[in-house]
């Protein structure tokens, strides 16, 4: 049988013909957020089609249907209509003051688009807060504990951030009867949607003092300096973050506090650079030193330590020095010191350094010649 397609909903929602019921249902509510009329930018027509589509395809006997006929008989109206969903475009043609029952879960996907919630609400967590702390290698080595200090929301000196005026009592919110939430009518292009959301009276908590603080103005928060020590372990790496929880700005009206990140910065080393948790170095040697060999002093992140050359030493040669790097981050042991042999050609030499090299290489050549 030849489908008559007037419009193809996998089209108008974004999916393929095979798409999932959760694929369905994020791209629906994608596009709900990007062509809700109330939003600037908004497309009622486009959001009621899309609608229309997602009343289709979300209901799988509907779907089933569609993808045989291209259309929907249920209540007589071709593509329109959801015993799953609950509403029906057709009938109402998105006006009037009419009352809609989205069906369970469906108040989900508008709850982000009207800016509510279907759930318990609660008074805004704290906002997280980051700060960068610069430390130096040898720090970075040893671990240290550094002081930060912040000018950040803190929970108000006077009331220890309830909100409420030290002394004052506290009663059941006469708003939402202390449940937390209240419900109200939401007017969109569909009629009247009801909606549940926090309570603006006691943000949630179900109480409210009978006087505010005056410090806060019952916000339960202030602007404030301090001074927090942040222990940094030794091993880090460079661009790490260290998270405090609760460190961040206060909540409002007494909810959670946001975190604290520190994001570390170590300062570049003259001597030293880091690979893994070996620290790498270079040492200069003279070509008597290569060729007769020599013991040396090395500078590590522990301190000097005598480094035995051998006798015929190549210029690139690398020597390791063991448990003398980076302590590892978390557990047991370190890493390595590698040491890297360079080479040092002189450009100038003295009468005496010249006539000692050419006899050299007349010995060389001799040696080679036989």
């Amino acid at each position: 049988m030849e489908k008559n397609m007037a419009k193809d909903y996998y089209d108008i929602l974004g999916v393929s013909k095979s798409a999932s019921q959760d694929e369905i249902k994020k791209a629906f509510r994608k596009l709900a957020h990007k062509y809700h009329p109330d939003k600037s930018g908004g497309d009622e027509a486009r959001f009621k089609e899309m609608n229309e589509a997602y009343g289709t395809l979300s209901d799988p006997e509907k779907r089933a249907q569609y993808d045989r006929f291209g259309q929907t008989f249920q209540g007589g109206n071709p593509g329109g209509g959801s015993s799953a969903g609950g509403w029906d475009f057709g009938q109402y043609g998105g006006n009037g003051n009419v009352k809609f029952d989205f069906g369970e879960g469906f108040e989900d996907i508008f709850s982000g688009v009207f800016g509510g919630s279907s759930q318990s609400g609660r008074a805004k967590r704290g906002q997280d807060i980051q700060v960068d702390v610069e430390i130096s290698f040898e720090e970075m080595v040893s671990g240290i504990q550094k002081s930060i200090s912040l000018r950040k929301l803190a929970a108000c000196s006077t009331c220890q951030g309830t909100g409420g005026k030290p002394g004052t009592k506290e009663n059941t919110c006469k708003r939402c009867d202390g449940r937390g939430r209240v419900q109200k009518q939401v007017q969109s292009i569909f009629g009247v949607m009801a909606q549940v959301v926090t309570c603006d009276a006691c943000h949630g908590k179900g109480k409210i003092y009978t006087e505010a603080c005056q410090t806060c103005h019952g916000v339960g928060r202030s602007q404030q300096s301090e001074t927090i020590e942040v222990n940094i372990p030794a091993g880090v790496q460079d661009g790490q973050a260290i998270s405090l929880g609760g460190r961040g700005a206060a909540g409002e009206y007494g909810a959670q506090s946001g975190d604290l990140f520190v994001v570390l910065h170590v300062r570049p080393h003259e001597e030293w650079k880091r690979r893994g948790d070996d620290v790498l170095s270079f040492l200069e040697i003279q070509y008597p030193q290569a060729v007769l060999g020599d013991k040396l002093s090395v500078l590590t992140v522990e301190g000097p330590v005598t480094m035995k050359i051998p006798a015929g030493t190549q210029g690139g040669e690398v020597f390791r020095i063991r448990g003398k790097g980076i302590p590892h981050l978390g557990r047991y042991g370190r890493g390595d010191h590698l040491v890297t042999v360079k080479l040092l050609v002189p450009k100038k030499l003295s009468h005496d350094e010249k006539r000692l090299i050419e006899k050299l290489a007349e010995i060389t050549r001799q040696k080679e010649g036989n």
